[in-house]
């Protein structure tokens, strides 16, 4: 169980990297793929399951994916140190549990991320930067940016799922 759980330690790290490591051009082109995939998961539910909780004690559809957009506008600024459009407002918090208000939110999100890594060089991919107490380089920040939009969003699949909608298919490339 040791080996197992050092390979996976291993490969995560790994995976980690390499994603550090992409150029701005490739890191713009993935969010982009996310920001379309995303939009897939946003148009499949239906607009009465946006305030829809698998259960209780879990966020609602629409909260799951306004807390992505909050963790990205604070992953991206903190890369970058171009400051939120949100400024310390939560698009959680603030943002109504429509199906409109919260698919232009989420939308905007990933529109600030692309434009601001557009606006970054490779060289800036590898300076220092910090986050969550967390002292990485930039690209590395943006890495765990992209990582967590695609939880949040794999994440809502149960949420579709328990609302009788099938899933968008996966979009890898």
């Amino acid at each position: 169980m040791k080996k197992l759980s050092f390979l996976i330690a291993l490969l995560t790290i790994t995976c980690t990297s390499v994603f550090a490591q992409i150029t701005r051009e490739q890191s713009v082109a993935e969010w982009k793929r996310a920001k379309a995939y995303t939009k897939t998961y946003l148009d499949a539910m239906p607009a009465d399951g946006y305030t829809f909780k698998a259960t209780p004690e879990v966020r609602s559809f629409a909260a799951q994916m306004l807390h992505l957009t909050d963790a990205t506008y604070y992953f991206i600024s903190s890369a970058s140190g171009k400051p939120s459009p949100l400024g310390k407002a939560s698009a959680e918090k603030t943002v109504a549990q429509t199906k409109e208000a919260t698919t232009k939110a989420v939308m905007d999100s990933y529109d600030f991320a692309i434009s601001t890594i557009a606006g970054m060089t490779d060289a800036d991919m590898q300076q220092p930067a910090s986050a969550e107490g967390m002292k990485a380089t930039k690209g590395l920040l943006l890495a765990k940016a992209f990582e967590h939009q695609t939880h949040h969003r794999g994440q809502t699949t149960v949420y579709l799922r328990l609302k009788g909608v099938t899933p968008p298919p996966e979009m890898l490339f």
